[in-house]
């Protein structure tokens, strides 16, 4: 059975290009995201673990650890991170699961088998520090994922686990955000005290509240 929004991350015990991790262990008590490639030494995969390299510093801000995953070898892995780095100008300092028994991309149900009998599909989750599922992306193996819009969908899950507000469409960090409707207008004006626009009675916007 497939994971769902708000499901428990399987954990499980790999090895990696950092050595053997346990997953649990690895996240602490931080965010975390995994997220699949096809195979190595291919070309998307390659400008995706450079981006996400060269971001690196943006997911430790946010307290999120990166966790890749693909289905071949450490021996490959090691090899390929060579040529990451050398076309993408980077310096991949996150580990890359060897999964070769596919034991996580069973947990996480990353082989799609009308999209390919033995190659992940870019599967991409974040996991919370409850351990739950946060969110999950899914693309296929010809279309390389936009890492900034994880770095905003993140900013977005952190702020709205900790305030009683929701984000609207394109929002960045530092825009106003939506009060969500179970805050009364006369309470969310108490709540907000920088103030709430009232557009219509179910939508009502505040400046972002942890600034």
């Amino acid at each position: 059975m497939s994971l769902r929004l708000g499901d428990i991350a399987p954990n499980f015990r790999a090895k990696t290009t950092a050595g053997e991790i346990d997953f649990y262990e690895f996240l602490g008590n931080g965010w975390g995201i995994l997220f699949s490639h096809p195979a190595d030494y291919t070309p998307v995969c390659t400008t995706e673990l450079g981006k996400t390299a060269l971001l690196q510093d943006e997911f430790a801000k946010r307290n999120v650890k990166v966790l890749a995953v693909s289905v071949d070898s450490l021996e490959h892995h090691n090899g390929w991170i060579n040529d990451i780095n050398e076309t993408q100008g980077c310096n991949v300092g996150f580990p890359i699961i060897a999964d070769e028994d596919r034991q996580v991309a069973g947990l996480y149900d990353m082989i799609h088998p009308n999209a390919s009998e033995t190659f992940t599909v870019r599967s991409l989750f974040v996991i919370g520090p409850d351990k739950k599922v946060k969110l999950m992306i899914t693309y296929p193996a010809s279309t390389g994922r936009n890492f900034y819009e994880v770095l905003r969908v993140v900013d977005s899950l952190q702020l709205t686990a900790n305030y009683s507000v929701a984000t609207p469409a394109d929002w960045k960090h530092g825009e106003n955000v939506i009060v969500v409707p179970a805050v009364s207008t006369e309470d969310a004006i108490k709540k907000f005290p920088k103030g709430v626009d009232v557009v219509k009675p179910y939508l009502r916007f505040t400046p972002q509240p942890n600034l």
